[in-house]
């Protein structure tokens, strides 16, 4: 198969990434909006001794479960990877996905029952960003630098949109700089932050004023959400239906004496665990999240004793043992020096919330290996429309 070559193949299955898998001559396709049990003639665009990467061009044989997009711009701006699926089958997709990588990646063998909890699959984003390119506001196709100009985004909130709206109409006046290459929009759908990502130079304060004249409820530096202060800067969880869902999920029943949280962030999980445990320690090293969280902590009523440096240092200099660990650690995991640590500690229990399965294979298998069982695992579904899974591990000593 060559690059100006055609060929037929069938789907097995998707694969973590959002591509279809399908087998030719001994070596693996990949091919991007597909499901299992297609046929399809496909153009590879790459390739490799063992690893070819297609493009759809005819759709031979239709899965049931395939639907129409929700969105006019489904396949080319990047975003989405999985509308051309009923969302239930999503659902079912990325739990076969997880089983599939812990047990390819990690040995391990997922618990028999996966629980799965889902909400709306549409305007769940809390939190947006924007690519700004020639007057034009949107997304960068897949793999590329192109912008795909857009008029609004399904999976956005609706507040989201309406500012979109409005920096479309920004956009156009002489007055906006257009050496902003790209910008995000954070809301709980009565605030609405503006921040700005990448720009050649420093954008004036003028302009922020700007924003807060003409998007309603601009909000300048941080924004409450769900009695929580979040600054720009500060990680917070962007599916606005499944927030509550997930702390609850990852706290579950636990209360002791002592809890840490690693990767805290502002206090979303940390002032929880402070109403269940007589000594929470936070663990987080980001300037504005750990200001957030000292602040959050403080109004809420609420002690929490915030340690700023990194989870691995903190882990490495800790002596006294603690009841229990709850980790929601950035896309790499854990890591080895922080599970080695936490292997020393030896907390009776411990919940990762996971947002990469392989790196939650890489992590599970030397606490499992260390005496952990995992007695549930949980997929909170807070990216619908998309390949990302988020997944909650409650691990115990056995």
């Amino acid at each position: 198969m060559t690059t100006t070559e055609t060929n037929e193949v069938t789907i097995e299955k998707l694969v973590y990434g959002g591509d279809g898998l399908a087998r030719l001559d001994g070596r693996v396709v990949l091919t991007p909006f597909v499901l299992p049990g297609e046929k399809a003639l496909v153009a590879s665009e790459q390739s490799k001794p063992d690893l070819l990467r297609a493009r759809i061009v005819e759709l031979k044989e239709r899965s049931v479960s395939r639907v129409e997009p929700g969105c006019p711009y489904f396949g080319t701006c990047g975003g989405c990877h999985y509308q051309h699926a009923s969302y239930e089958y999503q659902l079912a997709q990325k739990e076969a996905i997880l089983r599939e990588v812990l047990k390819r990646v990690g040995k391990l063998t997922a618990p028999e029952s996966i629980g799965i909890i889902s909400s709306e699959p549409w305007g769940y984003r809390n939190r947006t960003q924007f690519h700004l390119k020639r007057g034009k506001i949107g997304f960068l196709a897949g793999g590329t630098h192109n912008l795909v100009p857009v008029d609004h985004c399904p999976i956005s909130s609706p507040r989201i949109n309406m500012a979109l709206q409005t920096l479309r109409e920004m956009i156009r006046d002489s007055r906006f700089p257009n050496f902003i290459s790209s910008m995000e929009l954070f809301t709980n759908e009565d605030q609405v932050q503006v921040n700005v990502l990448d720009a050649d130079r420093p954008v004036a304060k003028r302009f922020f004023e700007w924003c807060a004249e003409m998007i309603t409820g601009a909000a300048e530096g941080s924004l409450e959400y769900e009695n929580l202060r979040v600054s720009h800067g500060s990680f917070f969880q962007v599916n606005r239906f499944l927030i509550g869902k997930l702390v609850e999920e990852a706290i579950g029943d636990a209360a002791g004496e002592t809890a840490l949280d690693l990767y805290a962030g502002v206090g979303l999980f940390s002032l929880p665990l402070a109403r269940r445990f007589r000594r929470v320690t936070a663990v987080e090293s980001t300037n504005s999240a750990t200001t957030d969280l000292a602040f959050n902590a403080e109004r809420a009523g609420v002690r929490v004793d915030i340690a700023k440096q990194p989870v691995e240092y903190f882990l490495a200099a800790a002596k006294e043992p603690t009841d229990f660990v709850l980790a929601d650690p950035p896309r790499a995991g854990l890591g080895k020096r922080a599970i080695e640590q936490l292997v020393r500690l030896k907390p009776r229990n411990i919940t990762l919330v996971a947002c990469d399965p392989a790196t939650l294979a890489r992590d599970l298998g030397p606490l499992t290996a260390a005496g952990y069982g995992i007695s549930k695992m949980t997929i909170v579904d807070l990216f619908p429309q998309t390949y990302h899974l988020e997944c909650v591990v409650h691990l115990g000593l056995i």
